[in-house]
């Protein structure tokens, strides 16, 4: 039994930039870990300042996989995206424990930057 990780996480902070500079486009990416035998369903609920969330954003992290789910390409079970340009918070469920991580690929200006922090997780 796996017992490491959770299957309720956390991102308070993200954003999709509307313009990237260069080849390279800005994106967003929950980085999942599954250390478990069973393949772990995601579940992503969308949240706002000022709109209603949206929610059944879906992902599969196979049994001893990771899956970094690119929140830029990701679509909604009515095919939505994330908008752009607008701060969002995400909450990720999922029917495995898994370990998440949040990364941000910022391209807007020349000086690309990498960020990238280990989400919350809720026990």
């Amino acid at each position: 039994m796996n017992n490491l990780g959770s299957k309720v996480w956390i991102i308070p902070d993200g954003f999709l930039p509307l313009k990237s500079s260069g080849n390279l486009k800005s994106h967003e990416a929950v980085c999942v870990l599954n250390l478990g035998e069973k393949d772990a369903n995601i579940n992503l609920s969308i949240y706002f300042e000022d709109r209603n969330p949206m929610e059944n954003f879906k992902a599969v992290c196979g049994a001893k996989r990771t899956n970094h789910i690119r929140l830029d390409k990701i679509m909604d079970n009515k095919g939505n995206k994330i908008p752009v340009n607008i701060p969002y918070s995400i909450k990720i469920e999922s029917d495995e424990p898994i370990i998440v991580q949040h990364s941000r690929m910022d391209t807007t200006q020349a000086e690309m930057t990498l960020m990238t922090t280990i989400a919350y997780e809720l026990k």
